[in-house]
């Protein structure tokens, strides 16, 4: 079976996505950013070498969402914090090896996506981390054999996510793939398009 790349989508609705550039650039460019954002995402990591399921939120109207392309199954998010939705993933995973992602990394490549699940052979947790001490890519092997406390006290949003994130499931063995960016604020947002 091959592995499982999920990804991390939301309505991309004003107000409802990327609310800190929202406040900065205004909701609806926001919103029109992340959707054509995660379309180019997409595109891109359409591979053979794995296949690609939409975590969607809400629910369940990001189960009937049109805005996303119908070729790719859909699960949903669940509920609670950013923690609580990805340990969800990693629960209902049938996969050996599960990567998440968001969908506002500009920079992601397949061989970003390769690198990670290659990681996975040898080791049993993976993470992409970024430079503002979070990360843009999780990975498990036997994903269903979760840590309990996986994603307890992370300190989400924080320079403190990566860190804390290891911290609370020291059991896994880690390794870190490269470092890229997300797309949080109209700061990340213009010096991404200044490195073009």
């Amino acid at each position: 079976m091959k592995p499982l790349l999920v990804i991390m989508l939301k309505e991309p609705i004003p107000g409802r996505v990327k609310t800190r550039l929202g406040a900065e650039m205004g909701m609806v460019q926001a919103a029109q950013w992340f959707r054509a954002q995660a379309l180019s995402t997409l595109r891109r990591l359409d591979d053979p070498r794995w296949d690609i399921a939409l975590a969607v939120s809400p629910d369940v109207s990001g189960l009937k969402s049109r805005f996303w392309p119908q070729k790719f199954v859909r699960v949903p998010q669940g509920s609670g914090n950013l923690g609580h939705r990805m340990k969800h993933v990693f629960k209902t995973s049938n996969r050996v090896k599960t990567c998440i992602i968001g969908a506002d990394i500009p920079d992601i490549k397949p061989h970003h996506i390769a690198e990670s699940f290659a990681a996975l052979g040898s080791n049993s947790a993976v993470i992409g981390p970024s430079t503002d001490g979070g990360y843009w890519l999780i990975g498990l092997r036997h994903g269903q054999h979760l840590p309990y406390t996986l994603f307890d006290n992370v300190r989400w949003s924080s320079p403190h996510a990566k860190s804390d994130t290891i911290k609370s499931a020291e059991s896994l063995k880690w390794t870190e793939v490269a470092t890229l960016d997300d797309i949080d604020t109209l700061n990340d947002l213009a010096r991404w398009r200044a490195s073009r």
